[in-house]
This record gives structure tokens, sequence and C-alpha cells, in this order.
């Protein structure tokens, strides 16, 4: 993935060459200690995810597991932000890593 630039002009010459600088990411806090807190999910937490890791769409893991595909969405929302991921593929991987599921 290309990092994303901003082109701008210098505010004192009009007719200057265009000029790059580097969008930096904000930084990520640090929990106090410097230790990252212990992330624990429950079984259906992990079943979820095992679900998810099958390939299916959130409506066909939601009609296995016996949810609605909007509670299904909301849990995997709330699993991705305990977490600290952005993406329930993200959430996937750190179970898979950590052989949970």
């Amino acid at each position: 993935m290309e990092q994303a630039t901003l082109v701008r002009r210098a505010a004192n010459e009009p007719g200057a060459p265009l000029m790059r600088e580097s969008i930096v990411p904000a930084p990520v806090p640090v929990p106090e200690g410097g230790k990252h807190l212990p992330v624990s999910l429950s079984d259906d937490e992990l079943q979820l995810l095992a679900e998810i890791a099958t390939g299916v769409t959130t409506d066909v893991a939601a009609r296995r597991l016996e949810l609605s595909a909007r509670t299904l969405r909301r849990r995997l929302r709330g699993i991705c932000d305990e977490l600290g991921v952005n993406t329930p593929i993200e959430a996937v991987v750190w179970a898979a890593r950590k052989q949970l599921i």
C-alpha cells in the first residue's frame, strides 16, 4: 500500500514547483506503565471469530450462530474495539496468531 502524500505549492512563490510532504500518523497511546493490558475473549466471541474465519459473509455467520446480522456486526465491532484493531479480519488474524481459533 502506498503512503498518502499531500501536494501543495509554497505560499510565497506562486510559480514554484510542487512540494510533497508526508502525512505522519498520530502516535498510538501506550497504557500506563508501558505494558499492554491482557485481552481475554469469551467462548462466544471466539466462536464468532472462528465462524468469520471460515470465509462466510456476516449474514451467513449470523444465521449459523442464531443471531441477527445487526447483532453479529455489533459484537464484531466490540471485539475489534477490545483488541484494538480496525477490522474483523484483523481480529481473526489476532485470534489465529494466538492459536485461539
